[in-house]
């Protein structure tokens, strides 16, 4: 029996990057899953990290009605996963019924990489011969320990060659509301990212964040750079194995 997945896309994949969604649901399907798309709410992360509990505690509860029916819940950002993972039911301490369903629903959560590499995998084919980078977003990196899980995807395609970052691990200046509040630092750190990059000789940046790879994107076409930025889904995607009838 297959098992039931829920895509939880992010507001930001949904409004300016679904081409993200439907790599995930590709990669998702041809490893074998059964998937849906629930009604899509927003994690509460930037309700949460700008001090409105209450905002955020609403849209977790929501959350939880929509997901909790399936056997996993995968999203295609370490950000969004962490603010689940790490803090949602940090939110209902004073509810302990809803607390314990929200830590269980949230113990079957996965960023897309850590399901892909440590659940279910689909096969993959070779592409035209691509010199890329990675780049590790905060959030997934240090709440999750998102680092070798997306490296090991790549991996399968063999004609990909992965370029390490020399500052991989450095934040890239977006971080969510930070790029607006504090914009000349934001931008001073995209710009130390960008810098890293080049030294590469990377034809493409990846990541497993929009709102980074974002950042960086914007940063990159005003400079006028010849570096083409996607999600790893994206490249992962292009390259699922596809069986002969």
């Amino acid at each position: 029996m297959s098992l039931k997945i829920a895509l939880f896309a992010t507001c930001i994949v949904d409004t300016l990057r679904p081409e993200i969604g439907f790599a995930s649901l590709a990669l998702l399907e041809a490893a074998g899953c059964e998937v849906s798309v629930p009604k899509q709410a927003c994690c509460g992360q930037a309700n949460f990290n700008n001090g409105d509990d209450k905002g955020a505690r609403a849209l977790a509860e929501q959350w939880l009605n929509q997901f909790e029916g399936f056997d996993y819940v995968v999203i295609p950002s370490g950000s969004c996963t962490a603010m689940l993972k790490r803090h949602a039911a940090g939110l209902f301490e004073d509810e302990p019924e809803l607390q314990a369903k929200i830590q269980t629903l949230t113990e079957r959560c996965y960023e897309l990489s850590e399901f892909l590499s440590s659940v279910v995998t689909p096969r993959f084919d070779d592409l035209p011969a691509l010199r890329v980078c990675y780049h590790d977003s905060c959030s997934g990196l240090r709440e999750l320990g998102i680092k070798k899980q997306p490296r090991a995807l790549l991996s399968n395609i063999h004609s990909l060659s992965l370029n390490e970052l020399s500052n991989a691990e450095a934040c890239c200046g977006f971080g969510g509301t930070f790029c607006v509040k504090h914009p000349e630092i934001s931008c001073h750190l995209a710009d130390d990212k960008i810098a890293a990059i080049e030294n590469t000789r990377a034809e493409v940046l990846l990541g497993g964040d929009w709102g980074c790879l974002m950042h960086l994107q914007g940063r990159i076409e005003k400079m006028g750079k010849p570096i083409e930025v996607k999600h790893f889904s994206e490249i992962l995607a292009q390259a699922i194995k596809q069986e002969a009838n």
